[in-house]
C-alpha cells in the first residue's frame, strides 16, 4: 500500500508538470473573474489555481546566492535557502552568474519542487556586463539615444548569454547633488532627459520581445525620491511636497511605465515620513492605479526589514504587512514575506487578493521571458563563449565612450593635439590606471582590464613622437572590508608622499605638451560613496600647480563619477576634457578625441559648481521673489561665490563652432490642445565637421504653482559640415506644456510661455507665445 501511494503521488506530480507545460498546445479554462483575453494572463491564472499558499508566498521571495550550487553549503543560511528552493518557495535569485551555476540552481527547483515554477535570475548590470560602457551619467553626456540604446542591448546580450534574465537597471532618479555618490548611476538633474534616456535603456535591455533569448527584463529604480536625500547623503530622508514629487521626480517613472518596463524597484529613503517601500500612494495608487502598469515591484536589498529601523514598523512582521499592502510585490533579502505572510493572512492583516495579485505579476514576467516553455533557455554554454566580450562589443564600447566625452575648455585651440608633436608628458595618478576607467557597478568586468589613457595615447601618435609617463602622486582608496561599516576618520585617499612629484615636474618641463589625468578613483562614487568634498583628494592640486609652473601647455583629462569643483583648474589650464569613467575602451576613446580623430560632441547632463556649498545645484531652479541682481545686497545669491554653475547643464564645446540664428515660431498663440512649431537655423562656422546638440527650453511664465525659470523639453543631435546650415524644427504641443497644477491634475494652464533654443541651458535666443 505504501508503494502504491508513492506511485499515485508520483503520477499526480507528473500530471501537474505536464499540465503546466502544455499551455502552448492546450487551452485551459479556469473559472475566475480575473481571467483576461491575453493568453499569458490565462496561463498565469491557470498556474495560480494549482498553487498552495506556501508556493504563492515563495514566488514573492528573492534571495542572493554566492555559494557553489554544486557543492556543500557554506552556512546555515545557505542551507536554509537551498531547502526553500527545493520546496518551490523562492521566486528569484540574484548574484548567481554563469551558465553553469544558474543551470544547477534552476535544476534544484525543477527536479525537487512540487509545481516546478522556474526561477528568474537577476544581477546588477548597470553599464555593461563584461564589456563595460561609460558610467550612466557619462553615457548620458552623449545625448545620443540610439548609442545609449545600443550599449544597453549589448549589456543585455552578454548578461543573457551568461544565463541571466533580469537586471536592476536603469536608475532614473533625478539627482541634483554632486555630493551623492550614486549620481553616477543616473542621467543627471533634468526630468525630461532622465525620461528619454531611461526609455532608451529600457528598450535596449528588453528589445521588442522579452522572449528573445538575448534580451533581459529591465527594472526602473528607485521609486521614488532617492536622488533627493538630504545633504547628498545616501539612504537619507527626503522632504519634498506634491509639486516636486509630481513635476520633477515622477515623470521619468511614468515614462518607464508607459514604455513597458518589466519591473520597478522601490527605494531606501522615506518621503515626508513614509518609507518608499511602504508607500501605498506611490506603488498602488499611482504606479499600478493611475498609470495602469502591470509589472511587479521588487524591494531594494532589505528595504522591507529596514522599515523597522526607520521607526515605521514595529517588527519585521509588521513591515511585511505594510509593504504588501502598499504594493511591494517581491521581497529582496528581508525574509519578511517568507516568515510572516501566512500568519498575516490568517489574521486578516493582508488579503489573499493582494497575494494573488503580486504572484500573478511575477508569473506573468516568467511567461513573457519564456521560462515556462524552457526553464534552461538562457543556459547555453556555447552562447556564453560566443557573445561575451567580443571584438564587436568592444568596438561599440569605444564608439559610445568617445561620444560621452565633453570638451569643457579649449583656449587658443590647444586641442586637438598633433599626432606628430615632438614629445608628450603623460602625468597623473589616473594616467596609467587600467581599473578606474571601469567605474563603479562594473558587473563582471575583469579587474585592470580597461585600456589606460597612456596606452591610448601611445597607440595614436606617430612613430617619432616621444611619450613618457610619470604618476606624480598616488591615489588610493581606504581598505574597508566588504559589508563593514567600521572605518576611521579622516579617510586618506592619498598617501602623503611627494617623492614622485619632482620626476613629474621634470618631465613636464622638458615636454612640448602635458596630458594630466586627475580626478576620482572608481570607488569614490557609487552607492554609499557620498562625500562632502567634491574636489581633488590628496596631492592632486599640488601636482597640478607644480606642473603648471613649468609648462602651461596642459590638457587635463578628468576621470570622475560626479560633478567636481573645477574653479582653480578652469582658471589656469587651457584645455579640459571631461572623460568620466568611460569603460573598457576608455584610453582609445580619449585618444580619439585628444588627437582629433573624433570631434567631441558631448554635453553636460549635470551642472558643475564653483563650490560644493552651492549643492544641490541645477539649472531649472525657481526664480524666487528676489532673483540675482548685482546692484543690491538683498537678493537670492551668495556673497562669496556665484550662484550660477561654472559649467552649466547642456554645456559642451566642439573643435568647430556653431551659430544659432533666426528663431521663429509658426504662430504667437495656440489653443491648450493645439501645437506650435519652433524653428531655428544652425550654422557650422568653423573649419571641420561636427555634431551639435540643439536644445529646446520652455518656461511657463505664470502658473497656479511657481514654474522653473527654464525646462528642457526637447533636443536634436545633428551633424554639420564646415560652412553648412540646417534648420531644426520642434513641435511644441500640450504634452510639453502641461504640469501637475494646484488643481492636483496634469493640465495646460493659459498664459504666456517663453521659448529658447540653443546649445546649452544658458542660451538667450528667445521667443514668446500665448496659450489661450
Amino acid at each position: 500500500m505504501k508503494i502504491l501511494n508513492n506511485v499515485v503521488k508520483g503520477f499526480l506530480c507528473f500530471a501537474v508538470v505536464l499540465f503546466v507545460l502544455s499551455f502552448k498546445s492546450k487551452k485551459i479554462e479556469i473559472s475566475s473573474s480575473s481571467i483576461k483575453n491575453d493568453p499569458i494572463d490565462r496561463k498565469v491564472d491557470s498556474v495560480l489555481a494549482l498553487m498552495h499558499l506556501n508556493e504563492k508566498i515563495g514566488q514573492l521571495v528573492q534571495y542572493a546566492g554566492k555559494w557553489n550550487a554544486t557543492g556543500p553549503s557554506s552556512s546555515d543560511r545557505d542551507q536554509y535557502k537551498l531547502d526553500k528552493l527545493k520546496k518551490g518557495e523562492v521566486g528569484s535569485m540574484l548574484n548567481i552568474t554563469s551558465v553553469k551555476s544558474i543551470r544547477e540552481t534552476q535544476r534544484i527547483v525543477m527536479e525537487h519542487s512540487r509545481i516546478k515554477i522556474p526561477l528568474i535570475f537577476a544581477y546588477d548590470v548597470i553599464h555593461g556586463y563584461k564589456t563595460i560602457f561609460p558610467i550612466p551619467l557619462g553615457e548620458t553626456a552623449s545625448w545620443d539615444l540610439e548609442a545609449i540604446k545600443l550599449s544597453s542591448s549589448i549589456a543585455a546580450k552578454e548578461s543573457a548569454a551568461s544565463g541571466l534574465n533580469w537586471t536592476f537597471a536603469p536608475m532614473i532618479d533625478v539627482s541634483r547633488d554632486a555630493r551623492w555618490g550614486r549620481i553616477m548611476e543616473g542621467a543627471g538633474e533634468d526630468p525630461y532627459l532622465n525620461s528619454v534616456v531611461g526609455v532608451a535603456r529600457i528598450q535596449g535591455l528588453q528589445g521588442d520581445n522579452l522572449s528573445n533569448v538575448l534580451t533581459i527584463a529591465a527594472c526602473a529604480k528607485h521609486l521614488a525620491g532617492y536622488g533627493f536625500g538630504e545633504a547628498g547623503r545616501d539612504y537619507n530622508t527626503v522632504n519634498i511636497g506634491e509639486n516636486e514629487l509630481h513635476n520633477t521626480i515622477l515623470p521619468p517613472f511614468k515614462a518607464a511605465a508607459q514604455a513597458g518596463v518589466a519591473t520597478f524597484m522601490n527605494s531606501f529613503n522615506d518621503i515626508d515620513g513614509i518609507p518608499a517601500t511602504g508607500h501605498k500612494v506611490l506603488q498602488r495608487d499611482i504606479l499600478k492605479g493611475q498609470w495602469g502598469w502591470n509589472g511587479f515591484v521588487v524591494s531594494d536589498w532589505g528595504s522591507i526589514g529596514e522599515m523597522v529601523t526607520h521607526g515605521y514598523a514595529e517588527d519585521t512582521k509588521h513591515a511585511a504587512q505594510i509593504a504588501l499592502n502598499a504594493g511591494s510585490d517581491m521581497d529582496m533579502e528581508s525574509y519578511a514575506y517568507q516568515s510572516h505572510l501566512e500568519a498575516l493572512l490568517s489574521e486578516n492583516k493582508v488579503s489573499i487578493g493582494q497575494i494573488n495579485d503580486a504572484v500573478k505579476r511575477v508569473l506573468k514576467l516568467k511567461f513573457q521571458l519564456g521560462l515556462f516553455d524552457d526553464p534552461y533557455k538562457y543556459c547555453n554554454e556555447q552562447r556564453e563563449k560566443d557573445e561575451i566580450y567580443t571584438k564587436e562589443n568592444l568596438e561599440i564600447a569605444r564608439d559610445v565612450a568617445k561620444k560621452s566625452i565633453v570638451l569643457l575648455k579649449n583656449k587658443d585651440k590647444v586641442l586637438p593635439l598633433s599626432k606628430n608633436v615632438k614629445s608628450i608628458a603623460v602625468i597623473g595618478p589616473l594616467a596609467n590606471d587600467k581599473d578606474t576607467p571601469l567605474g563603479n557597478w562594473r558587473a563582471k568586468a575583469t579587474y585592470n582590464s580597461a585600456v589606460s589613457l597612456l596606452e591610448g595615447i601611445k597607440s595614436a601618435v606617430g612613430k617619432k613622437t616621444i611619450v613618457k609617463y610619470e604618476k606624480g602622486v598616488d591615489l588610493t582608496v581606504p581598505n574597508i572590508p566588504e559589508g563593514s561599516n567600521q572605518f576611521s576618520f579622516p579617510l586618506e585617499f592619498n598617501t602623503i608622499d611627494s617623492s614622485g612629484m619632482a620626476n613629474a615636474v621634470e618631465l613636464a618641463k622638458n615636454s612640448d605638451v602635458v596630458v594630466l589625468a586627475i580626478g576620482e578613483n572608481a570607488y569614490q562614487s557609487g552607492e554609499g560613496r557620498s562625500q562632502t568634498n567634491i574636489g581633488f583628494f590628496g596631492l592632486q592640486n599640488q601636482l597640478l600647480e607644480a606642473v603648471y609652473k613649468v609648462n602651461k601647455n596642459i590638457v587635463v583629462v578628468l576621470m570622475n563619477g560626479r560633478p567636481m569643483e573645477l574653479q582653480r583648474l578652469s582658471e589656469i589650464t587651457p584645455a579640459i576634457l571631461e572623460c568620466w569613467h568611460l569603460g573598457s575602451q576608455a584610453g582609445y576613446a580619449i585618444a580619439d578625441v585628444l588627437f582629433g580623430d573624433y570631434n567631441p560632441s558631448g554635453k553636460l547632463p549635470v551642472s558643475f559648481p564653483y563650490h560644493v556649498g552651492q549643492e544641490p545645484l541645477y539649472y531649472n531652479q525657481k526664480n524666487t521673489g528676489r532673483p540675482s541682481n548685482a546692484k543690491h545686497v538683498t537678493f537670492s545669491a551668495y556673497r562669496d561665490s556665484p550662484k550660477t554653475a561654472l559649467y552649466p547643464f547642456g554645456f559642451g564645446l566642439s573643435y568647430t563652432q556653431f551659430s544659432y540664428t533666426d528663431l521663429k515660431l509658426s504662430q504667437d498663440e495656440m489653443d491648450a490642445d493645439g501645437e506650435i512649431k519652433a524653428s531655428i537655423k544652425i550654422t557650422n562656422t568653423g573649419e571641420r565637421m561636427g555634431e551639435e546638440v540643439v536644445q529646446l527650453y520652455i518656461r511657463d511664465v505664470t502658473g497656479s504653482l511657481i514654474r522653473p525659470i527654464k525646462e528642457l523639453k526637447g533636443f536634436d543631435k545633428i551633424m554639420l559640415k564646415a560652412g553648412e546650415t540646417k534648420t531644426v524644427t520642434f513641435n511644441i504641443n500640450a504634452e510639453m506644456l502641461q504640469f501637475y497644477t494646484a488643481n492636483k491634475i496634469w493640465e495646460v494652464e493659459p498664459g504666456k510661455f517663453n521659448v529658447w533654443i540653443g546649445g546649452n541651458s544658458i542660451t538667450t535666443l528667445k521667443e514668446t507665445f500665448v496659450v489661450k
